[in-house]
């Protein structure tokens, strides 16, 4: 397995590492566009949850609207599939405006700086997904999301700033998954893609430890029986019969 060292507290982290079953179905030529694409959807949803993360709790309404220009362009593509890679790259990683915490938020900058810096690459992981697609003539099509993130935030509290901690504690369950997914599948793929995952280790190493420091910044202390809930929650839902398959699906029942 690449990157040991990386991927030590991540496997401590996450109560299950993924299941044999899933990477059977998921190393099968015949998923590859499923899988492809479900990445790509999964690479906008993670700068799309940041820029929603920033505009509740960080900025102001100008700032806001700059977030939501910027990733625009991809939910076009993805949404109403409008552009291409071309205007894509046209559009890359730009940020107009600078991004000022609202007065009085005692961790907008944390997030504001955290989260800026996630979108950024998020976004360019996704025009990266779709290069390789478009290399390998596979078509972008609509598909409906997996279960996975709707069953993590069934368990958001609904006050704050408790719901923001439980947010945050997701995320950094997302970005830990897809790192140890990514990690665990890599090796079965063709050489360019397995060069491709092992390269997006670091960042989502990084994302993962990011979301539990500002949950932690949040909280002003431990979120270590929230980590453990959720925590139970996720291997429930990577371990447990289902019957869709995507990236973060459970162990395939189709």
């Amino acid at each position: 397995m690449p990157y040991s060292e990386l991927l030590a507290p991540i496997k401590s982290f996450l109560l299950c590492e993924t299941p044999d079953e899933w990477i059977n179905e998921a190393k099968k030529p015949e998923r590859l566009p499923l899988l492809l694409i479900d990445h790509m959807i999964c690479e906008l949803k993670a700068g799309q949850t940041a820029m929603w993360l920033i505009r509740k709790y960080a900025v102001d309404k100008a700032s806001g609207d700059a977030l939501l220009e910027w990733v625009k362009p991809y939910e076009d593509f993805i949404y109403r599939k409008q552009g291409n890679l071309a205007s894509l790259n046209s559009n890359k990683n730009d940020l107009k405006k600078t991004i000022i915490p609202k007065e009085g938020s005692r961790y907008g900058q944390s997030l504001i700086d955290k989260m800026v810096l996630l979108i950024k690459e998020e976004l360019h992981h996704f025009y990266q997904v779709l290069q390789i697609m478009e290399q390998r003539q596979i078509p972008y099509e609509n598909i409906r999301a997996g279960r996975y993130a709707k069953g993590m935030m069934k368990h958001v509290r609904t006050y704050e700033p408790e719901a923001l901690i439980d947010k945050l504690i997701i995320g950094a369950f997302i970005e830990a998954r897809s790192c140890e997914r990514f990690a665990k599948l890599a090796p079965h793929l063709d050489d360019e893609l397995n060069k491709f995952y092992v390269s997006l280790l670091r960042s989502e190493a990084r994302h993962y430890q990011d979301y539990l420091a500002l949950a932690e910044e949040v909280a002003q202390g431990s979120v270590n029986e929230r980590v453990e809930h959720f925590a139970r929650v996720e291997k429930e839902l990577i371990t447990s019969a289902d019957d869709d398959f995507k990236f973060h699906s459970g162990v395939p029942n189709c």
